[in-house]
């Protein structure tokens, strides 16, 4: 796990979330906004454009979730988690989708699972 794929799932997934709640835009179209202006982007730089918009692409489903459900600690969380476990399945599997959508599934249901349980989570402001 690097400190940039951590970087860039936390960027995808907290712009997503405050973009996805500006009048004109929902999460899907934040999301693919996002991660296309992410990869053009990373391609200016020295970083590997396939893998970090794939990294920065999964955190915008972290992103995209339920955001009346999660606020920004268990924003946080999952997006951590995902890119705890996408450093871990990309291995394992032939491409980068199949880590993308498992990570990111599990992510999620970890932490809504720890939220049933009791873990704190972030204050509504009304």
């Amino acid at each position: 796990m690097s400190l940039s794929s951590v970087t860039l799932a936390l960027l995808g997934a907290f712009l997503t979330f405050y973009l996805a709640k500006h009048n004109r835009l929902d999460a899907i179209r934040a999301s693919a906004i996002l991660a296309i202006i992410a990869y053009l982007i990373l391609l200016t730089t020295e970083f590997n454009a396939e893998l970090y918009s794939s990294i920065f692409f999964g955190g915008t489903f972290i992103g995209m979730s339920a955001p009346k459900r999660f606020g920004i600690y268990t924003l946080f969380s999952a997006s951590v988690i995902f890119s705890i476990l996408f450093d871990n399945l990309v291995p394992y599997l032939s491409s980068f989708g199949g880590a993308l959508g498992i990570s990111g599934f599990l992510s999620i249901c970890v932490c809504q699972i720890a939220i049933v349980l009791g873990a704190p989570r972030s204050k509504k402001r009304h």
